[in-house]
């Protein structure tokens, strides 16, 4: 039986854990979790707010070219439930990065963002009756 979501795992280039960090904590808020040694060898960087973590894990380069052939997933996306959702994309604008609103889903404000690396981010907030299925 599933209990819970542990975490998602999002796609990043190869040496681009600094621009990562500088989003996810210093844009999101998020704080940055050690990674064990014997992940923390392969890249990427993981963060979490409370129970909630994301995992930025290096898509290393495809054959031919030595160039990172990765792209991030164009609708893939985590859906993360923010609190003061009209302030929380402000920040995110004032930081650079484009937030889209999207009005489709009932009882949810909504907008969508990207990371640096091209990562579909979804924040939501709930604006009616939050029934959870069981």
């Amino acid at each position: 039986m599933i209990t819970a979501l542990d975490h998602v795992q999002l796609a990043a280039p190869p040496g681009t854990e600094d621009v990562l960090r500088a989003f996810y904590p210093g844009v999101l808020g998020l704080a940055e979790i050690p990674k064990p040694p014997a992940l923390a060898a392969r890249g990427g960087c993981w963060f979490g707010a409370g129970p909630v973590q994301l995992h930025l894990g290096v898509e290393e380069a495809l054959a031919g070219g030595g160039r990172c052939h990765c792209r991030p997933a164009r609708k893939a996306h985590p859906g993360l439930r923010v609190t003061g959702i009209e302030a929380f994309a402000a920040r995110i604008a004032a930081h650079g990065t484009a937030v889209t609103w999207d009005d489709d889903l009932p009882g949810r404000l909504r907008f969508f963002a990207h990371d640096p690396v091209g990562n579909r981010l979804e924040f939501l907030e709930p604006t009616g009756p939050d029934t959870p299925r069981p």
